[in-house]
């Protein structure tokens, strides 16, 4: 249970939101813990994870225990993971962009 400590960065692998990252910003008790994204950013939202689903990764943020998204999110500023949060938010948000206007051009020729 050392690994998994407040301000600890993880990589969700179980559940809707697998693959993505999040920041473990509560423990709960030994097998769970409070994680956020923050959802503006990763898409994770704030909610209770299983530990056994989460891959911790050597990128610690110094944040109070219970933080708030905007101070999680300050803290992600200040990383050299932030820019590629970014890229990956950006590929998430023209996914869907581009199956959204695919499905209207469909729309108009049928």
């Amino acid at each position: 249970m050392a690994v998994i400590e407040v301000g600890r960065v993880c990589r969700k692998i179980a559940g809707r939101e697998a693959g993505r990252l999040c920041v473990v910003v509560r423990i709960v008790d030994d097998n769970f813990v409070e994680v956020t994204g923050p959802k503006e950013l990763t898409g994770v939202r704030r909610r209770r994870s299983n530990v056994k689903h989460l891959v911790p990764l050597p990128v610690k943020l110094e944040i109070s225990e219970g933080a708030g998204d905007d101070e999680v999110l300050e803290a992600l500023k200040n990383t050299d993971l932030y820019p590629k949060l970014l890229e990956e938010k950006e590929k998430r948000e023209g996914k869907g962009k581009k199956g959204k206007e695919s499905a209207e051009e469909s729309e108009g020729t049928a």
